[in-house]
């Protein structure tokens, strides 16, 4: 209350009792007059409070308020400028709201709101189109009823969004459309869907296509490298210059073989979501097995190669894993100078299964460490070359990781080494 309301209530107050002591003075009863003046006031000041319950009650906001004087015409006019700011608030909300639903109801992705409990709060009409969404029948209901998928389920659970999720429509199967999580405010959810069943198609025009290649080049280049087999055993029938002609014919050849290997077994994995054999592996076993033949690759730079690994087995298909172990081993074997050391760790605790090589090798830059597992990726193709590599290693490491849920973490340091990390689900470890 400011110092002007004070003094209003301060002299209507004086002007009370000088009344009632006026009145006392010419009747003779001052206990009477004032009760009759305190009388006045209170009946007063309840038809003013009368006044002002009918106006809210029955007039609302956008008709002014009714006349009073004094310190009730002051209120009364505070709360009609109270109630007009608040309205034309409301009515600035309100239209960005509209535009807001508007510019959402305009996109061909849709938008879902989901609660911390991933219940549905909000969606847009591209969101009925696409998941198949009724309002208000699926309002409130968990995502999960909407989207019947376990990998779906899986994905929302783990809580882990840096890398979209891409499923079949519940629509139609027709349709294949990719899943972005974004947290905000109280770990309420934000997704936005997209429709990428055009990409999705070129992708699979694309691997089509190598697996049809290579499957067709597999044939030729086996009868190549039959008959330059044949010649290296009888080269000492052919001119001494020959020779070296035949045996890096016969090199690149063998090479085009492990290439068209290594595009068969991509295309083989992405065939499929999930391993089909997904039986228990002991993989203490296999990363003995996988040390063993990474001695003999090492051969004369003996590398000090140090295995220890916890007896846990791991759900999925033995083959699959030995190719993506042995891959990240025999990696950091070619890329360790002579001398180096290259440690295997197999061990699980309350996050899952977790697999790491290390070395001490010339290690990688930063900057090429998001693209290592893209298909023919080199860092330096000079000496991918010189170490035979295909460019595809780290392509079926992903992929396989994928297959058995699971991902891959990859430091590096140049001149210090670096370290290939895979982490599995909890789900995957086998009792």
């Amino acid at each position: 209350m400011n110092q002007d309301w004070r003094s209003s209530i301060v002299r209507g107050l004086l002007m009370l009792i000088a009344a009632c002591l006026l009145l006392g003075l010419l009747t003779g009863e001052y206990a009477w007059a004032l009760v009759l003046g305190l009388a006045c006031y209170l009946g007063w000041t309840l038809v003013q409070l009368s006044k002002l319950q009918r106006w809210l009650r029955e007039r609302g906001p956008e008709e002014p308020p009714p006349d009073a004087h004094g310190l009730w015409g002051e209120v009364f006019d505070g709360v009609y400028q109270m109630q007009r700011q608040e309205q034309r608030a409301r009515t600035r909300l309100q239209g960005i709201i509209d535009r807001a639903q508007e510019s959402t109801a305009a996109l061909r992705d849709a938008i879902l709101l989901l609660d911390s409990d991933g219940n549905l709060e909000w969606w847009n009409p591209a969101a009925e189109r696409l998941l198949g969404l009724k309002d208000p029948q699926d309002t409130g209901h968990p995502v999960s009823n909407v989207v019947r998928h376990p990998a779906f389920k899986d994905y929302f659970e783990a809580g882990r969004y840096q890398e979209p999720l891409e499923l079949p429509s519940p629509v139609t199967q027709q349709l294949q459309l990719q899943y972005h999580f974004t947290r905000f405010g109280n770990s309420e959810h934000l997704v936005l869907v997209r429709d990428v069943t055009r990409l999705h198609q070129l992708e699979q025009l694309r691997k089509d296509f190598v697996a049809n290649v290579s499957h067709e080049l597999r044939t030729p280049l086996t009868v190549i490298a039959g008959y330059l087999e044949t010649l290296l055993e009888n080269q000492d029938q052919f001119s001494p210059r020959w020779g070296r002609a035949l045996q890096q014919m016969d090199q690149q050849a063998g090479r085009m073989q492990h290439l068209l290997s290594d595009l068969l077994l991509l295309a083989k994995l992405e065939a499929t979501s999930y391993p089909a054999h997904n039986q228990p592996v002991a993989i203490d076993q296999l990363l003995a097995a996988i040390r063993a033949d990474a001695v003999a690759l090492s051969g004369e730079q003996a590398h000090r190669i140090t295995l220890d690994a916890e007896p846990v087995p791991l759900k999925g298909s033995e083959s699959e894993l030995r190719s993506a172990f042995s891959n990240l081993v025999f990696n950091a074997i070619k890329y360790t100078p002579a001398g180096g050391e290259v440690r295997i760790r197999w061990w699980a605790d309350d996050q899952g299964g977790h697999l790491s090589v290390q070395d001490t090798g010339i290690g990688i830059e930063s900057k090429h460490l998001p693209r290592l597992t893209e298909r023919f990726y080199r860092v330096d193709s000079s000496r991918a070359s010189s170490t035979g590599g295909t460019g595809l290693g780290l392509a079926i490491v992903k992929h396989v990781l994928l297959r058995h849920r699971g991902r891959l973490d990859i430091t590096s340091t140049p001149g210090q080494g670096s370290v290939f990390t895979c982490h599995f689900q909890s789900s995957q470890l086998a009792p």
